[in-house]
Order: structure tokens, then C-alpha cells, then sequence
């Protein structure tokens, strides 16, 4: 089993702070994840360099007596150099699907799902929602970016068979707006 987390709440938008820490139910959001992932058997964890899922993972952190190994694999899917307007961007990348659209994000998502594949299980991952949206699309075979709505802490579960990652359970969902 591997599970990925999506980050608690940020103190700020997407859209006005480019890495922005947890707000104050950010933080109430990841002392409990941490409780269910503890519950879980998640024994070590993975995490994306962004503040939000740094912060998201110290309560397990501390509870397990490890740190989390941070790696740009799971980070973030990247804005594009020559875009201006980042939220429209998000918001136009997010109704579409990976097939379309003039950047290519094929490698990335291609990347992290080869970089997941690789972990042990009852690895936590702490990430963001387009990219567990991206791994889980790409596992269940699904063009769309945008698969499910993965809520603030919520908590996805893949499962290993003969090597290959499915998904067993999708987190908690809730509505997502790009600010």
C-alpha cells in the first residue's frame, strides 16, 4: 500500500504565493492525517519540496521519529516559463486533459509514476492535487487532469500487484477553486 496525501490547507492562494505554509486548519488538517496514516501502518515517508507538504508532513514526522525524504519528483506540476496569468492557466489546464494544450507534461507525469512504482510499501506521500490527480490518471488509465477532488489532507490508496500499482481507494473529496 502506498498512500498519497494531499497537503493541508494553505495560509495563502495559489494564485497570490507561489510557497505558502499551512494555515492554522492546515495544521489542525495534518496532526490528524498524521493520526490516520500512524493507525494505517505507513512506516516512512516521501514529500514534495513545497512549504504546504513540508508542513503537512512534520505531525507524522514526529510521531514516527523519521524525516521525511523530500523530492522534487512529486512536486507540484510546474507553471510553464512563458505563462503570465497563472490561475487561468491552472484553471484552463485543470478542465482539460493531458493529451492536449502546447506544453507537454507526458515526461513528468510519466516520471513521478516510475518514481511512486519504486517506493516501499506503507510509503506516505505528501503531495498536491494535480499531481496525485496525474498519478492516479495515469494508473487507472484516464486522459483527464482532473479526476477526482482530492480534499485538503485527504488520503489516496495504491495498491502493488505483480508489481503494478492500481488505485484501492480514492481520498475524501471536496470542492477545489483555483484563486
Amino acid at each position: 500500500m502506498i498512500f498519497l496525501v494531499r497537503h493541508g490547507e494553505a495560509a495563502a492562494s495559489w494564485g497570490d504565493h507561489p510557497d505558502p505554509g499551512l494555515s492554522e486548519l492546515g495544521q489542525k488538517q495534518a496532526e490528524a492525517v498524521a493520526d490516520i496514516l500512524v493507525k494505517a501502518g505507513a512506516r516512512s515517508a516521501i514529500c514534495s519540496p513545497m512549504l504546504r507538504c513540508r508542513e503537512t508532513a512534520l505531525p507524522f514526522e514526529q510521531r514516527m521519529g523519521l524525516v521525511a525524504q523530500v523530492v522534487p519528483e512529486v512536486s507540484e506540476i510546474d507553471t510553464p516559463y512563458d505563462v503570465e496569468d497563472r490561475v487561468t492557466w491552472l484553471r484552463t489546464l485543470m478542465a482539460g486533459d493531458w493529451t492536449g494544450g502546447s506544453h507537454d507534461f507526458v515526461a513528468w507525469r510519466t516520471k513521478m509514476l516510475d518514481f511512486v512504482s519504486g517506493l516501499p510499501d506503507q510509503t506516505v506521500v505528501f503531495s498536491h492535487f494535480v499531481a496525485i490527480n496525474a498519478l492516479v490518471g495515469l494508473i487507472a488509465q484516464d486522459p483527464r487532469v482532473v479526476v477526482f477532488r482530492p480534499g485538503h489532507c485527504s488520503v489516496t490508496r495504491l495498491n502493488r500487484e505483480n508489481g503494478l500499482l492500481s488505485v484501492a481507494e480514492y481520498g475524501s473529496e471536496s470542492a477545489t477553486r483555483v484563486l
